[in-house]
């Protein structure tokens, strides 16, 4: 792929990521229509996935954004079932898949049908995720969701290995698999641990919020490549990484965060665009290579492991959800839990990018040892990836509206929201009187009273979603406050742009004015960028 190649497919991956936010279909579904649509039209070039870079260039940042923006307290809360779905689902996808292939497929030898079952295991619940968030389930299902999603990539990986090793004559026993799962797991953990304080510490230290958003950048390659150099899981030393960093985001400065979060919305937004189209664009290639198997016969092997992907994971939801409640102590902790919220994370098993990537990693030989099927289990994965996006992508919506689940109490959320600001202000406000009462912080009063009035403005903000609306514009006195702000805001632009036109003030003059202008929009119009 040359350089041309690579900017028309981030070009054109990013304007129908763009379409498909002004369309109700997900962004992954549509990128991965699109893609497979382009696939054969004429002069566009061949895109095929390679494993070298998808693995240590693509996933660790796109890990990173996801561990950093998850909740370390939630994922703690719900430990248990976000590690029965990364490992335990995983490993029983693994074996269940690949024996229901083996059946199902006579010409696959078990240890190639556990390889399948391997590669087809992880869920990649970015477009789950999303329509969770777009549809306002509750936030244990989206936590549990994207806690999957952090962890079942490195469990998958490893299971790969040992199964890869078994199907070219390196066997290992059970414990020397589960030895090597341990080393893995547990490598990785501790590569994350000792990783994760110094560079927090680097971060905090550089003084420098373009210093540290360079930092920022480096910092999932690094800690992936540490990782994988011991021969450990860099999936997890990223993710332990980002949760610690996300956690404690609020002891960097508030120009590291404004900057630190756009530069990293930009790239998940990059990456997870071409990444989507990519995978569509693996059609003419899978195709191409499927070799002495026919395109019906083959078709049909598909759709049964289709089948049986989607069939174990219920297999393991259900009883995984339940059988805990068995413990009275579950379900103390748990309550409110009913048939549907299973339902749901059973259906959204979509499988996405890093099990194509693990598939076409699989080498053709190993020292002379070809691996069996090698073809067709690339052709199975890549349906597989395709018929899940597809069939559950564009069916995961209706069937949250059909359940009818209690999404988020936007009432509770803004008051407890108020509550919390309420309290930051009174403390504010008393930092303020015990500092003005210093008479090395003396001020005129009219600058006094301009902090008491901002402050006051912010604790009001909150409150005031909560009052009546304007029955003519339907907007609440907040709304009709940042409304107004910007207006006032643009007309002041307009006149600083007149002025440079007119040589009245330069240019650097004109740019600094604007940039006080940009940070009191952003400032008046924060709650709306939240929402």
């Amino acid at each position: 792929m040359d350089a041309l190649q690579l900017v028309a497919l981030v070009a054109a991956s990013a304007a129908v990521a763009g379409l498909a936010r002004r369309t109700p279909v997900p962004a992954p579904l549509l990128l991965v229509a699109v893609g497979l649509a382009a696939a054969y039209v004429p002069g566009v070039p061949d895109y095929t996935l390679d494993p070298h870079i998808v693995l240590p260039l693509i996933l660790p940042p796109l890990l990173y954004t996801a561990a950093v923006d998850s909740s370390y307290l939630d994922l703690r809360a719900n430990i248990r079932p976000v590690a029965l779905l990364s490992v335990g689902y995983v490993l029983f996808a693994t074996v269940a898949v690949g024996w229901l292939a083996y059946v199902l497929v006579p010409a696959l030898p078990l240890t190639a049908a556990l390889v399948l079952g391997a590669v087809v295991a992880p869920p990649d619940a970015v477009a789950a995720t999303a329509i969770a968030r777009k549809l306002g389930l509750p936030n244990r299902i989206t936590t549990i969701l994207q806690g999957e999603s952090l962890v079942n990539d490195a469990t998958a990986i490893t299971a790969y290995k040992v199964a890869l090793a078994a199907a070219v004559g390196e066997g290992l026993s059970w414990a020397g698999g589960l030895g090597e799962f341990a080393l893995a797991a547990l490598g990785g953990i501790g590569v994350g641990l000792l990783l994760m304080v110094p560079i927090h510490w680097l971060r905090r230290g550089l003084g420098d919020s373009l210093l540290q958003n360079t930092l920022s950048l480096l910092i999932p390659f690094v800690a992936y490549a540490a990782a994988e150099e011991v021969h450990a899981s860099g999936v997890l030393a990223v993710v332990v990484v980002g949760l610690f960093l996300g956690h404690r985001a609020w002891q960097v400065d508030f120009a590291t965060r404004l900057q630190e979060e756009a530069v990293w919305k930009m790239v998940a937004f990059v990456l997870e665009s071409a990444v989507f189209a990519l995978i569509g664009l693996q059609l003419p290639y899978v195709v191409r290579e499927l070799g002495p198997y026919g395109m019906g016969e083959a078709t049909w092997y598909a759709v049964g492991v289709f089948v049986a992907v989607v069939v174990v994971r219920f297999v393991w939801v259900y009883p995984a959800t339940f059988l805990p409640r068995l413990s009275a102590r579950v379900r103390e902790r748990e309550p409110g839990v009913d048939w549907r919220a299973p339902l749901v994370v059973g259906w959204a098993g979509m499988r996405g990018v890093v099990s194509l990537a693990i598939a076409f990693s699989i080498p053709v030989a190993t020292d002379g040892v070809e691996f069996p099927a090698r073809n067709l289990v690339l052709f199975l994965t890549f349906t597989t990836v395709i018929g899940t996006l597809v069939v559950q992508g564009l069916t995961l919506p209706p069937l949250i509206r059909l359940l009818k689940l209690p999404g988020k109490d936007r009432y509770a959320e803004t008051l407890a929201e108020a509550q919390a600001q309420s309290e930051a202000s009174q403390a504010a406000e008393a930092r303020l009187d015990a500092l003005l009462a210093d008479e090395r912080n003396a001020l005129p009063q009219p600058l006094a009273d301009r902090l008491r009035t901002v402050l006051e403005r912010r604790r009001n903000a909150v409150w005031e979603r909560l009052g009546a609306v304007n029955e003519v514009t339907g907007e609440t006195a907040d709304d009709t406050y940042r409304r107004l702000s910007r207006e006032m805001i643009d007309a002041e632009r307009e006149v600083f742009v007149q002025l440079r036109d007119a040589r009245r003030i330069d240019d650097e003059m004109m740019r600094t004015l604007l940039r006080r202008l940009d940070l009191e929009e952003a400032a008046a119009y924060r709650e709306e960028a939240a929402d």
